[in-house]
């Protein structure tokens, strides 16, 4: 049975970030899946406080709200999920390295990672790129959607399913 372990809707700031990582330090037990899922929540939290967009039609204001939970199906299966606005230019630069993360299988996903790392490119600098090859090394896939409001404006889906490591098997299904 699936249990809720932590959920947020709204603005998201430094001090709610912290409290994620309070509850989830203290709701998981392995230390392998805290890390991992510490990890996607951090980076899913600093996507959206980077580029949440309100919803008003032609506003390219940072709002720095959404949403995210992470729900427990047994001790060895967590999704992290999150949901939040984002403009036509953002949707433009993040899919295309969505749709590379599902083509790659694990040993390319690590290898674009460390070459992103190496080379500086997209590194938490509004690329919206490293990120996502990092959620994608510590999970058993990603999937994401992106749901049209208006010309402008779109609401991004993402949803991690993390299992150990041991317990993984070919990565990234999108949907």
């Amino acid at each position: 049975m699936s249990s809720m372990i932590y959920k947020h809707d709204g603005l998201i700031e430094q001090s709610v970030i912290k409290n994620s990582m309070d509850i989830i330090e203290t709701s998981i037990e392995n230390m392998g899946m805290q890390s991992y899922i510490s990890t996607i929540v951090i980076e899913l939290m600093q996507n959206m406080m980077n580029y949440s967009k309100t919803d008003t039609l032609n506003s390219r204001a940072v709002e720095a709200t959404g949403s995210i939970e992470v729900i427990k199906e047994s001790e060895e299966l967590f999704y992290v999920q999150s949901k939040n606005i984002i403009s036509i230019d953002d949707k433009i630069k993040i899919e295309p390295k969505l749709i590379e993360i599902h083509s790659l299988d694990p040993d390319g996903i690590k290898k674009k990672y460390k070459e992103l790392r190496k080379s500086g490119k997209d590194k938490h600098g509004k690329g919206a790129g490293i990120g996502f090859y990092e959620i994608a090394k510590l999970t058993q896939s990603i999937g994401y959607n992106f749901k049209e409001i208006n010309k402008e404006k779109y609401i991004f889906e993402f949803k991690a399913i993390v299992v150990p490591k041991k317990k993984r098997t070919v990565n990234n299904a999108k949907g």
